[in-house]
């Protein structure tokens, strides 16, 4: 009986210590505070981070955790992670043009060294790099060039997927090279989807800097929204275009609907429920949306002309009638890169004042219109 109370104790007493020792490590840890985005936290220790990254791609699983560690940092055995990174990190490799604003805004888009896909990066910035010479091209991103990255050799890559199932990550992987995944574009909020400033800011050792960068698009986005509600009018809006006889706009949950609302907009598929597109027949469309005063988000269109060929039927609507039709494919880097899909999601605050601009253009008299143009 003595032996088996001894043997309890003990057992006790090593439960006892694991505990501590975890509680220990969560006490020294300083959570980054994360105000807006839903798919990502970050655990700050004395030489090391954990960044937990839940919504890599829509209904995912499991969760990642990343390590961000110091040189020569003391890392705790137990200490669980998919994937680990030295920071700053000195070589990078990022597949979304996402994620190019953020690098620049840091100040560190010359760590960047390859991309699948550079004619569709806009930025001029990154574009000198790429003329240099400094940046490699690695096919698309659904089928990178697996043997030009890993010669490469980057710190890290820095994922998009829109499932579980992608072999040139996991070939990379297995050679040594860390993939971490981005969920920027899973955020369903503007000023979520510009929060993950934060992810690179961690991976750079630029905490601070990314944290005040957020902090200014926040308060810009906040005080253009206060001022759209001002507007003595909410003008009737309808956003999206036509594919394979079908008229897809956004759903009222959205992304894009929550610019239009904050916008202080009348957007007549508000009350949809979704977080997607809402896919509609053009005679619904036209019926619901004739009278519409402006239609923004019109595709690929440029011109009326563009429009018209199209279809006749288009002559119907307000919107066009009045001029009032609005693009985001008329800005475009040299190559043919759309800016609003690049700049877009780490600058709502431009986005809601061109926005603000078109539905209310007595507000922002000289501000200049950057990702939405009226069409030709």
């Amino acid at each position: 009986m003595r032996q088996i109370i001894f043997i309890f104790l003990i057992l006790v007493s090593i439960s006892c210590k694991e505990k501590t020792g975890r509680q220990a490590i969560d006490m020294d840890s300083n959570e980054t505070e994360i105000e807006n985005a839903s798919g990502f936290s970050i655990s700050k220790f004395e030489a090391y981070s954990l960044i937990t990254v839940k919504t890599p791609w829509p209904n995912a699983e499991e969760d990642f955790i990343y390590l961000l560690k110091e040189k020569d940092a003391d890392i705790p055995e137990d200490l669980e992670f998919d994937q680990v990174v030295e920071v700053p990190v000195k070589r990078i490799v990022v597949t979304s043009t996402t994620h190019i604003p953020a690098l620049e805004a840091l100040n560190e888009e010359e760590r960047l060294i390859g991309f699948p896909g550079l004619n569709y990066i806009s930025s001029k910035r990154t574009r000198k790099l790429i003329d240099s010479d400094q940046i490699t091209e690695l096919g698309q991103n659904e089928n990178i060039n697996t043997e030009v990255l890993i010669d490469l050799a980057p710190d890290v890559v820095i994922g998009f997927a829109i499932d579980a199932s992608n072999k040139s990550f996991e070939t990379i992987q297995k050679t040594g090279i860390p993939v971490i995944y981005n969920g920027d574009w899973t955020e369903l909020t503007p000023l979520g989807k510009a929060e993950w400033i934060k992810f690179f800011g961690a991976l750079f050792a630029k905490e601070k800097e990314a944290e005040r960068i957020f902090k200014k698009i926040k308060s810009e986005y906040l005080q253009a929204k206060e001022l759209a509600a001002s507007a003595q009018t909410s003008p009737k809006v309808i956003s999206g275009s036509m594919y394979n006889d079908q008229w897809y706009m956004p759903n009222g949950n959205s992304w894009q609907a929550q610019f239009l609302a904050d916008a202080n907009s009348n957007y007549l598929y508000a009350d949809s429920e979704g977080e997607g597109s809402l896919s509609l027949a053009f005679e619904s469309v036209l019926e619901k949306a004739e009278s519409a005063e402006y239609w923004v988000s019109s595709g690929q269109f440029k011109s009326y002309e563009q429009l018209f060929n199209e279809s006749e039927h288009y002559r119907r609507f307000r919107a066009v009638r009045e001029r009032n039709v609005y693009s985001v494919s008329l800005s475009r880097g040299e190559t043919g890169g759309i800016l609003f899909y690049e700049l877009g999601p780490q600058r709502p605050d431009l986005i809601l004042k061109d926005l603000i601009k078109i539905f209310h253009p007595g507000l922002l008299d000289e501000y200049d219109l950057v990702f939405y143009k009226p069409l030709n």
